[in-house]
């Protein structure tokens, strides 16, 4: 039937040997494969939420808070920690920074301090007039 296999025994039951060697190691690697997915599926839905708010830690010891940022906002540096929602209003109320890019204050509803009668000034954008381009120039200080 088969003309293809050695025609003697002893080598026939080598490659027996050898296919089921073979056999075992496939078995052995799809084996891992299917822990891995499961591992890997368990992990995606057994993740942790991010926080909704962080606060980026400065370097030093006393480790001064630098910046609010959104949870989920790209640009949070490596030291930092999570915060409620209110002390995350509580820091910005204080004049801690917002991130510009994940806007933690807009998205708390903290548009503008100064109009709500609190301590804090809201910092205002300065206005490149033509007089203060000038003066600067003049000056050698930005404006």
């Amino acid at each position: 039937m088969f003309d293809d296999l050695p025609p003697d025994l002893d080598r026939l039951r080598t490659l027996r040997v050898w296919h089921a060697l073979w056999l075992h190691r496939i078995d052995a690697k799809i084996a891992r494969l299917e822990r891995r997915a499961a591992e890997e599926e368990h992990g995606r839905k057994n993740r942790p939420r991010p926080p909704e708010w962080v606060v980026e830690i400065g370097i030093g010891t006393r480790k001064p808070p630098v910046q609010v940022h959104v949870g989920t906002c790209h640009m949070i540096g490596s030291r930092r920690r999570p915060v409620s929602r209110d002390e995350a209003r509580r820091l910005l109320a204080e004049g801690l920074r917002a991130c510009t890019h994940c806007q933690p204050d807009t998205q708390l509803h903290i548009i503008d301090l100064a109009g709500r009668g609190s301590n804090v000034r809201a910092k205002s954008p300065i206005t490149l007039t033509p007089e203060r381009l000038v003066r600067a120039a003049w000056n050698r200080t930005p404006p």
